[in-house]
């Protein structure tokens, strides 16, 4: 917007705008403490994610320019992006023993699951049967990768071998996301819709089409904005999108945690010794001054 010509005719000028989100981290074992903000950034950053150790982080973020998978220490410092900086990705997933971290990317016309090994830092493409694949998880034993897929007629969440293979179809559905295995391999979790999702489950060891709802869980406010912990899960119910809850998975009762100043953004991601949680926020309203040389 507001483009301006130098008065040579070379260079064009323009303001672009865009809503930051911001990445915080809150201590679960005093909820009333205040919130710190760790890897700050100009930009939009997202679906931040523990590794098992709890010392690294994964995000999401526009900090270069184009959305991407980065790295960091979990104070925030030590950034390293991971996915290929030219094309767009996210929704990063480590895998259990914190090796690995799997992520989506759009290299072409749809999108693909890549693997990054943390020692070579070279992504390499999930190669399955079935295709615009998006947020993918890991099996608790690590030896499979879940995913959900828009292809036309197969759409649905599924899951194959980690190290590529035929995917298995867990659920059938036009729009179902963010698949999550219980910390006992059991049961695959999975929200329904993505604004105003329903929680759904349904045992590994059954067919597909035999999911069901999360009996005394609300709706949540989208479909990334949950995440297990071995007794419950951490959810933004639909009608207040500031407010962090826990539902209890044995006595099915719902309990506040705590309330945010601001709407929270897409990702939560709970430490492994159940002490920290990281969320995104929304943030203010930027702009850039853009440049574009040899105009014509």
């Amino acid at each position: 917007m507001l483009p301006a010509v130098s008065s040579k005719g070379n260079k064009l000028a323009f303001i672009t705008r865009f809503t930051n989100s911001d990445i915080w981290r809150r201590n679960l074992l005093q909820p009333e403490s205040p919130a710190v903000e760790i890897i700050p950034s100009s930009r939009a950053q997202w679906d931040a994610q523990f590794s098992p150790d709890g010392k690294r982080i994964a995000f999401a973020s526009v900090r270069s320019g184009l959305q991407g998978v980065w790295i960091s220490s979990d104070d925030g410092t030590n950034l390293v992006q991971i996915s290929d900086p030219n094309y767009v990705s996210g929704s990063p997933q480590w895998s259990p023993d914190g090796t690995r971290i799997a992520f989506d990317s759009h290299p072409a016309e749809h999108w693909e699951i890549f693997v990054a090994d943390m020692a070579e830092r070279k992504p390499k493409k999930l190669v399955t049967n079935i295709s615009n694949v998006t947020r993918p998880s890991w099996s608790r034993d690590g030896k499979w990768i879940y995913f959900n897929s828009v292809e036309p007629g197969r759409s649905g969440v599924y899951r194959c071998p980690a190290s590529g293979g035929d995917a298995v179809l867990i659920s059938k559905g036009t729009v179902v996301i963010n698949a999550r295995e219980s910390f006992d391999g059991k049961t695959v979790y999975f929200a329904s819709n993505h604004d105003k999702s329903t929680l759904k489950q349904v045992a590994l060891a059954a067919q597909p089409g035999t999911e069901s709802t999360v009996d005394g869980m609300p709706r949540i406010r989208a479909a990334e904005l949950w995440t297990l912990s071995r007794a419950g899960i951490y959810f933004v119910p639909d009608e207040a999108p500031r407010s962090l809850r826990y539902f209890d998975f044995a006595s099915k009762q719902i309990r506040p945690i705590f309330e945010a100043d601001k709407d929270f953004n897409s990702g939560l991601s709970v430490s492994p010794d159940g002490r920290w949680i990281v969320y995104s926020l929304d943030g203010n309203e930027n702009s850039d001054i853009m440049i574009v040389d040899h105009f014509r």
